[in-house]
């Protein structure tokens, strides 16, 4: 997998090749910078190439693939002058990341006259199939529901010739690659493939092998200014306890977002702390797309003291300035617990992570914090602890090697030899799980 070499951050887009009209709307809503996964990967996406990039979520990859997509659009062949099918594919694990990338393109895309639809379930079909029918450059789509379109004739991909698989390990973690792939071939044979992804382990390595023609490999780290001073607790709780220790720590230190494993917990765990007199909301898979909507708009505006998820709620949803994350059932491993524990300390901001551990948990949660380089360990709840950064074991990032399976090697960043010849990058190994807490979930059970 050849690589290319590192671009030092221009000053202005333009730089990178992203058209003129985009620039200036982007300068119009105040972004005059690129982030370093856009100006590593604009350049090779702009001239065709196939891109694999690995980078934290928050790191601009929306905007990244987004400006590659729109910049390469033709501007005489559009939805809105005669064309019917899409020409770029964008494909997410959750109905709330494809509304995210949505609502970040949107405004781009009317800068050039391009139309944008999103397509996922919990809603019905018809605005859906209206938007197909009216035409579309840019289909952001969950697999399940575009499949669901494709076979019933309302969705035609063989126009398609940029395909973006956004959070790819989230998707293979879902179960969702199978039906990826069946996507994939139905647009254009000489598509361009970009994927973005935390690991490249598995299915996902697979993927890349059989969907990208000699791609360009890119990781990128998030800046010092970009993340937060992270505290990381794991606590010993009673099982018993854990509800009443939950809404302590939110008193003290919410808004927070707390992390169930299944959709009944989630509910039930919403439904106690807001008989404890916190405002709280759940937010999981069977909850219908408006519930979903309002939960998180709710939680943006500050109505709500606690939003409670599964893991469907662990990746891609941005909500700035969340000062708090709660582990009230553990995740199923270190790549879940990076996910996860990714919602605080976001954007330079400072945030506290609480694990609650019961005896049954303890030595997967002693695994845990060994893969993941924290060293304090386990102790007795502290909630006064939680008023300043004091107390639990910090970090501005997680061990690297979790994000890429916990035996990858470093992280290395793209480059290329003096003569120019590509470096292949190492690969990650398939991740491990720390036994004993956690365990693997369906996508049924998210």
């Amino acid at each position: 997998m050849p690589t290319s070499a590192p671009a030092f951050a221009p000053v202005r887009f333009s730089d990178l090749g992203v058209r003129r009209e985009l620039v200036v709307a982007l300068e119009q809503s105040g972004i005059d910078r690129p982030f370093a996964i856009q100006a590593a990967t604009l350049p090779d996406a702009l001239a065709g190439r196939d891109v694999c990039g690995m980078a934290p979520t928050g790191s601009g990859k929306t905007l990244a693939f987004g400006l590659a997509i729109l910049s390469r659009l033709s501007p005489r062949h559009g939805a809105r002058r005669g064309r019917r099918h899409p020409s770029a594919l964008v494909l997410v694990p959750t109905r709330e990341l494809a509304a995210q990338i949505e609502a970040v393109v949107m405004p781009l895309a009317a800068a050039i006259g391009a139309r944008v639809a999103s397509i996922y379930g919990g809603v019905g079909y018809a605005n859906q199939r209206a938007a197909l029918r009216n035409g579309t450059d840019i289909l952001i789509a969950c697999p399940g529901r575009l499949t669901d379109l494709v076979e019933q004739g309302s969705a035609n991909l063989s126009h398609v010739n940029i395909v973006v698989v956004d959070e790819a390990d989230r998707l293979a973690d879902m179960g969702f690659l199978p039906v990826v792939r069946r996507l994939i071939d139905c647009t254009s044979s000489s598509r361009q493939t970009l994927l973005f992804s935390a690991t490249l382990d598995g299915p996902v390595d697979k993927l890349v092998r059989d969907y990208q023609h000699d791609p360009v490999f890119h990781e990128v780290e998030p800046s010092e200014a970009d993340q937060g001073d992270v505290r990381h607790h794991f606590w010993r709780v009673e099982s018993v306890d854990r509800v009443a220790v939950t809404a302590q720590v939110v008193r003290a230190q919410g808004p927070a977002v707390v992390f169930c494993r299944t959709k009944r917990g989630a509910d039930r765990l919403s439904d106690r702390l807001g008989r404890s007199g916190l405002k709280s909301a759940a937010i999981h898979g069977d909850r219908s797309q408006s519930q979903r909507e309002r939960a998180l708009a709710a939680f943006r505006a500050g109505r709500l003291d606690v939003l409670v998820a599964t893991d469907i709620a662990a990746r891609g949803i941005h909500v700035d300035a969340v000062p708090l994350v709660i582990h009230f059932d553990p995740p199923a491993d270190s790549v879940d617990y990076v996910h996860r524990s990714g919602r605080t300390g976001r954007a330079g901001a400072d945030g506290h992570v609480v694990s609650l551990v019961d005896n049954q948990q303890l030595q997967g949660a002693r695994l845990l914090t060994r893969d993941l380089g924290i060293s304090d360990g386990i102790s007795a709840p502290d909630v006064p602890a939680l008023s300043s950064l004091a107390g639990g074991s910090t970090s501005r990032a997680l061990r690297t090697g979790v994000a890429r399976g916990k035996d990858a090697p470093p992280a290395r960043r793209s480059r290329r030899r003096s003569d120019d010849a590509p470096v292949a990058p190492r690969r990650g190994s398939r991740r491990k799980k720390p036994h004993g807490y956690g365990s693997s979930r369906s996508a049924r059970q998210r």
